[in-house]
């Protein structure tokens, strides 16, 4: 088990324990996932909880929240520099702000972005463990990797505006850590990913995807999770650059984008969804 699932936080209660208080007392699941996004687990899921699990589909941004994100960050630092990148040549590189990784570790992502060549956006947060950081990341990253990589990349530690990002010509691929969120949002826009999980449900959705052939998993080390410049620079390029598997990975992509973009199928999971608590409610007044 993760150890993060341990972490008892403020409630004085972990997170696995308030998970299992909660099943138990509940007479019905309901999943942010549905059968045409993962056919294969999706109906292990019931007999797994012992309850039935009803799906609420992938919850994709509305178009309407799209347009809003879009007027918000259209002037936005990273999107500006974006309008001056050629198409589809950007890797946009977010890991989430739940669990940072360590200084080392960011030294290592850094150096593989620096080794692949390839540009690249990415959203840096403050590694466990950091000093405060500045505006522009520099007093964690290595020491000169904002020079060397000048005309390379840009590095920017604060809010960003990710769908506009994911959205932009420029941008053609999504490094990631793989959360469920971030997965639908760059699928959207059918980039191909570069998966590099870190905590809770991350692995299993990274596998998943690579079965799928959406993208590619950075190497880890099979002792103790660790991964260095050299696998990062590797997934980056196969799935950026080589031409052969970056057309498998583009095709993969695109089916999956089929399923988060259909909004008739999302729609039609939360009126059913909304059918079922209609039923349950009415169950629990009949006794």
């Amino acid at each position: 088990m993760d150890p993060a699932y341990n972490n008892y936080g403020i409630s004085g209660m972990s997170i696995i324990r308030r998970f299992n208080l909660t099943k138990d007392r509940c007479t019905v699941a309901a999943m942010r996932s549905c059968i045409e996004w993962e056919p294969e687990s999706f109906p292990l899921a019931a007999p797994l909880l012992g309850k039935p699990v009803v799906p609420l589909g992938l919850l994709p941004p509305s178009a309407d929240g799209a347009r809003r994100a879009a007027a918000k960050g259209a002037e936005h630092a990273t999107v500006c520099w974006l309008d001056t990148q050629p198409p589809d040549s950007v890797v946009y590189v977010a890991l989430g702000s739940e669990v940072p990784l360590r200084v080392e570790q960011v030294h290592e992502l850094a150096f593989g972005l620096e080794l692949a060549g390839t540009r690249f956006l990415w959203a840096l947060r403050k590694p466990s463990g950091a000093a405060v950081l500045d505006d522009d990341g520099v007093d964690m990253l290595p020491p000169g990797f904002q020079e060397r990589t000048r005309g390379q990349g840009l590095v920017t530690t604060g809010w960003v505006p990710q769908v506009n990002i994911l959205g932009h010509t420029a941008v053609g691929r999504f490094l990631t850590h793989c959360g469920r969120n971030s997965l639908i949002e760059g699928l959207m826009f059918g980039h191909p990913l570069v998966m590099l999980p870190i905590f809770g449900d991350q692995g299993p959705n990274a596998w998943q995807m690579e079965a799928k052939k959406v993208g590619l998993q950075v190497v880890r080390n099979q002792d103790d999770g660790s991964f260095d410049r050299h696998g990062v620079a590797t997934a980056v390029r196969a799935v950026m650059v080589d031409e052969e598997a970056r057309r498998g990975f583009v095709a993969g992509a695109a089916k999956m984008q089929a399923v988060v973009a259909d909004t008739e199928l999302h729609d039609r999971y939360i009126d059913e969804f909304v059918e079922h608590l209609r039923s349950y409610y009415a169950a629990s007044c009949a006794n």
